[in-house]
Parts: structure tokens; sequence; C-alpha cells
């Protein structure tokens, strides 16, 4: 029987359950039950997101297409809204063994393994067709299996779009218009670099916060894909397509968990994660298509003649950094700049 608890009780609670090696209602319940031959696990999958949301839906979908061809001998029960904390958190709660699967940023990946920095670098993509070759190759295959010895991997990849800067009372075309702004960042030392490099100021706040800040001018603007507009339109006057980063989100899974299953279990997971990321990037097109229809009706904008040669080369010293500094990080740049030829 599954219990559902407080995030907070979660969290308090997790050392000391997770040293014991059971919390009901995560992958304790892995010992399941017999089927045939197959063990039924019952897993918990979390994200940050809303029911309404386009990675939601897929993921619901992805869950009943993965019970229906194990049989029943698998079931994902999803848990939005981040009702068991943060990204950081379920990677957390992963490595703990409190958790079966989330939906994560591939930058905040990067605060557990460096190479996954490599996707939140600016324009590492040169287009949208060259980041769909890199996630679907071996590229984000060998990414995904970096962390498997940390008790977590990469199942699939979701499309997250471009991001890109929309403000308040300024339109942007090139690096030096962002001269003097306050804009908001994730919390990512790439995308603080990254402002410094374009001549603006970054300020990293919560994604809540960006309305108010943007409202009351504690802040000029922000950085996010399009689907940002869904809940800043009303603060917002342009949005501009410099398009400085494709960062996708990732599907984990325990690796405990993993290893548990059946090769025909992993198969019907790989399978049916691998449609999802498909079917997913047309619902991601048309869910941006929606939001940048909503906006405009808002009076929002949209700065499509930008400079990205400019902007390219004016971060150009985020490459020069990570060649010096960060090597592994710097080789996989340099595999995903050979996979654009």
């Amino acid at each position: 029987m599954k219990k559902l608890i407080s995030r907070r009780n979660f969290l308090t609670a997790l050392g000391a359950v997770a040293a014991a090696g059971v919390l009901a209602g995560c992958s304790g319940e892995q010992a399941a039950q017999a089927n045939g031959e197959e063990r039924t696990f019952n897993l918990t999958l979390s994200h940050g997101l809303a029911e309404d949301h386009a990675v939601h839906i897929a993921l619901s979908a992805f869950a009943e297409d993965v019970r229906a061809q194990s049989d029943g001998t698998i079931n994902i029960e999803i848990f939005p809204n981040a009702t068991l904390g943060s990204e950081v958190d379920n990677i957390t709660q992963i490595r703990a063994g409190a958790l079966d699967m989330a939906k994560v940023s591939a930058s905040t990946l990067g605060n557990f393994q460096d190479e996954w920095n490599v996707l939140s670098v600016p324009y590492v993509f040169n287009d949208q067709q060259h980041y769909y070759n890199v996630m679907d190759g071996e590229i984000a295959q060998d990414l995904y299996k970096l962390t498997e010895d940390k008790g977590f991997m990469g199942l699939t990849w979701m499309d997250s779009g471009a991001r890109s800067f929309y403000t308040a009372n300024k339109a942007i075309h090139e690096p030096a218009d962002l001269k003097g702004l306050m804009i908001r960042t994730m919390d990512s030392q790439m995308a603080i670099n990254m402002m410094t490099a374009l001549g603006g100021s970054a300020t990293v706040t919560s994604y809540s916060e960006i309305y108010t800040a943007m409202q009351q001018g504690v802040i000029d603007g922000a950085e996010n894909n399009v689907t940002a507009l869904r809940d800043h339109a009303d603060v917002t006057k342009y949005y501009c397509f410099d398009e400085h980063t494709r960062i996708p989100d990732i599907l984990l899974m325990s690796t405990e968990t993993w290893n548990a299953m059946s090769d025909h279990q992993r198969e019907i997971m790989t399978s049916c994660a691998r449609s999802m990321t498909e079917d997913y990037k047309t619902a991601w097109k048309e869910f941006e298509d929606e939001v940048l229809a909503a906006a405009q009706e808002k009076g929002v904008e949209l700065i499509y003649d930008v400079d990205l040669p400019a902007f390219q080369e004016a971060c150009q010293s985020i490459y020069t950094d990570l060649e010096a500094n960060s090597p592994d990080v710097y080789a996989y740049v340099e595999r995903i700049q050979q996979a654009a030829v």
C-alpha cells in the first residue's frame, strides 16, 4: 500500500529511512509480488511542473504505455508540482533509494557530474537539428551512463526549446543592448558567466519571483524558453530570439531499480521512453506556438532581428575558460561541435 507523506516530513525523514533501506511508496516496493518470472515494480516519478504542462501530459502517457506493454508489471505513479522537492532534492532521493525516477533539467545535473554542463554552454548547438542529432545519438547515451556509479542514470530526454532573453522595456538585438540590464538567470555558474560575457548583470532568483521582480523594476528581464511567457507575458514587452542555449530535460532513473528489472522490462522502459521523446518534439512545438500566440495577444513583441554572430563571438571567452580549466567538459564540447559537420 502506497503512503503519501508531506514534502517536509519526507525530506526530514529521508536520511534515517534511506539508511534503513525502506520507504513506503517508493523503491522499497520493488520487493514486489511475483508475476510469472518477472517482479512487479511500483515506481515513483517526480517533477516540478503543473498537471496541465506538456511535460506532465507526456510523462502520464509514458506511464500508461509502460504499464500496458509490461502487462502491469511496471506501474509508475507521478508526483508533479515539486511535491517531493526540488530537482536537487529528487536526485538526492534517488541516490538514497527513496525515489525511482525524476524529470530534471540537464543544467541541474551539472551539479552532480561536470560533463553535463556541456549542454548549458551558450551556442554549443548550431541549430535545432544539430541539437536533435546530438540528443538522439551516442553523445547523449554516453552522458546518461556517467552517473551510474552514483546511483542514477539517464533514460531519455525531453525537448525544452531554446532559451532567449525577454525584457520589460528594452528590445535586445545585440549584446550591447544588455549593458546595464539586470537579467534573472538560473542558479548556474554557466548562466552567470554567460551574462558577464554578454555585458549584462546576472541576478539569481527563483522562477516564482520573476513576475513581481519585473513588475516592480527590480530586474529588467529574464532568460528562458518561450513557454515562460505563459506566466510572464503581462510584464514582458519584448521576447528576443537570440537562442543562446538549448538545455534539455532529462528523465532519470535509479540505477538500483534499473538493475533489478528483467531484460524484457528494461527494453519496455527504453522503447517507451524513446517513443515519448519523439512524440514530445511535436507536443513541445505545439505548446510553444500556443504560448506565443497568447503572448502576442497580450502585446508582447517578438524580436527575430537579432545579431547571432555577435552573441556567439561574445561568448567565446567561455570556451577558452572551459578548455583551460574544465577539460572533461571541453572534450564534450568538441564532440558536439564535430557532430555538426
